[in-house]
């Protein structure tokens, strides 16, 4: 259900990096009016492909899995949505994915009739969403690349640098070693995103550990002790940016 956090706008820990980003004070208080939080417990639908959407807004805290469900019943996950994220489009009532929370995930709502106003009266808020939305196609172009060409290992790899990298970019100064995180996916979850079997995945992760590339403190609980390293294990040669 919608609940109301005590958060200011100016004090949100994804203020810098969600659709706001470019805001003024005086934008921020427009967003402050139209804003309403909501709180998914982890495997709670957000939205039904297809269904009506009566907000858009960005990820809090937690995450969420996009995916769609073929004719005869089997689901592919198309993407994540980490925090600072944006979900729902402008211009469109529904989604054509089914958005699910794979943790409990917070999501910052606005209702979309007084958001469509505000992204045509406020420039900095539209930019930032192009921006936003040309970085979410670069990923996906990015993510062919792993799903078609890279091996199991480089696959896993990849996945928790992008999750590292997320997770460190919220921190003044980016970290690049002794990152500590919980997993956004289970491992049967992770099998579904990178097309691979549940066997494999936990093959490939405690293999990792072995090879001290990272450390398991139990099933979703991992340290990387320096993420270049990890980094080469992806496949993608030089880190990215």
């Amino acid at each position: 259900m919608p609940h109301r956090l005590n958060l200011r706008c100016a004090d949100c820990g994804i203020r810098h990096r969600a659709v706001c980003a470019r805001c003024d004070e005086t934008e921020l208080e427009q967003l402050e009016k139209i804003k309403v939080y909501r709180r998914y417990e982890a495997g709670q639908k957000i939205a039904w492909a297809g269904d009506p959407m009566s907000f858009v807004g960005s990820v809090v805290s937690g995450v969420a899995t996009l995916s769609q469900t073929m004719e005869d019943g089997r689901i592919q996950m198309v993407g994540l949505l980490l925090p600072s994220d944006f979900i729902g489009r402008p211009g469109r009532d529904s989604t054509p994915y089914d958005v699910t929370a794979a943790s409990a995930v917070t999501l910052c709502c606005f209702r979309r009739a007084p958001f469509e106003r505000l992204l045509r009266e406020t420039p900095h808020v539209a930019e930032r969403l192009l921006e936003m939305t040309l970085d979410e196609l670069d990923a996906a172009r990015d993510w062919m690349l792993v799903l078609g060409r890279k091996t199991a290992r480089e696959r896993i790899a990849s996945l928790l640098v992008s999750v590292a990298r997320r997770e460190s970019s919220f921190d003044m100064a980016p970290r690049t070693r002794d990152i500590r995180l919980d997993l956004p996916l289970t491992r049967e979850a992770m099998s579904e995103y990178l097309g691979l079997t549940l066997e494999t995945v936990s093959r490939q992760i405690n293999q990792l550990g072995r090879d001290g590339v990272i450390a398991l403190d139990g099933k979703r609980r991992i340290h990387i002790p320096d993420l270049a390293r990890l980094n080469a294990e992806t496949g993608n040669g030089s880190a990215p940016a």
